[in-house]
C-alpha cells in the first residue's frame, strides 16, 4: 500500500512546483535529499551557463544534508568561498560574505515557501537573502516539505514562533530570550537573529532562481 503521507506532500508540492514555475522560478519536486544532489550534480550544475567558476552558501541545514558542499570542495574547477569556518575571525568572515554575493553559483536554502510560489526569509546579517535576491548569477534552494505554508502571513508566523527559536537554541553561543521561553519575544538583544525580511514573489531574471522542494523534513 503506498505511504498516503507521501501522497498528500507529492500533491502539495507538485502544486507549489507549478506555482513557482508560473512566477518564473525554475522548479523540480525530489523525494529525498540524495535526489536533490543527484538532481544538482547531474542536470542543474552542467547546464549553468557560463560553467561557474565561484561559488559560495548561505546557511542551511538542509543543504548540508545533501552533500552537496564536500562535492563541491572537491571540485578543482569550482572556488568555493567558505564563510562560516569557526577558525576564522568573525570579521573575516563577514568579508567573505561579501565578497560570496558576486559569485557565479549560490547555494541555501528558504525560510518558508508559500503556496502560491512565494520565498520567505529572515535573517540576522542578511547575507543569505541578499544572495537571493540580487548578485551571483545563479541560486539554487533546497528546500524541505516541512517549510511549505499556505500563505505569506502563515510562513512570516511560522518563521517567528518556530524556525527563530529553534534557530536561536541552535547557535548555543547566543544569549537569545527565545531559547530560553520557546517562543519569540521581539527581542532587543544584540544578537538578534531576527533583522531583515525578505518576500521574494517572482524570480528576476527568469529561471536565475532553481528551486528543489524535497519530500521530506528538513531544516528549521
Amino acid at each position: 500500500m503506498a505511504d498516503y503521507r507521501e501522497k498528500f506532500w507529492r500533491l502539495r508540492l507538485e502544486a507549489c512546483r507549478k506555482a513557482l514555475e508560473r512566477n518564473h522560478f525554475a522548479a523540480w519536486v525530489v523525494p529525498s535529499v540524495r535526489e536533490a544532489r543527484d538532481l544538482f550534480r547531474e542536470q542543474i550544475l552542467p547546464n549553468l551557463t557560463p560553467a561557474p567558476r565561484t561559488a559560495s552558501w548561505g546557511d542551511s541545514q538542509t543543504l548540508h544534508a545533501t552533500g552537496i558542499l564536500d562535492e563541491i570542495r572537491r571540485n578543482p574547477e569550482i572556488e568555493l568561498i567558505e564563510t562560516f569556518d569557526p577558525a576564522v575571525p568573525r570579521e573575516t568572515l563577514i568579508e567573505r560574505r561579501r565578497q560570496a554575493l558576486l559569485v557565479d553559483l549560490f547555494l541555501t536554502g528558504s525560510s518558508a515557501v508559500t503556496e502560491a510560489g512565494q520565498l520567505v526569509n529572515l535573517d540576522m546579517i542578511g547575507n543569505r537573502i541578499g544572495g537571493i535576491t540580487f548578485g551571483p548569477r545563479h541560486v539554487v534552494l533546497f528546500i524541505g516539505r516541512n517549510k511549505l505554508t499556505g500563505n505569506i502571513e502563515e510562513a512570516m508566523r511560522r518563521i517567528k514562533q518556530v524556525s527563530a527559536p529553534l534557530n536561536a537554541m541552535r547557535h548555543e553561543g547566543f544569549k537569545l530570550p527565545c531559547a530560553a521561553t520557546g517562543r519569540c519575544m521581539d527581542c532587543d538583544s544584540p544578537q538578534r537573529i531576527c533583522n531583515t525580511w525578505s518576500i521574494t514573489e517572482k524570480s528576476y531574471p527568469k529561471g536565475r532562481i532553481r528551486v528543489i522542494l524535497i519530500n521530506e523534513d528538513h531544516g528549521l
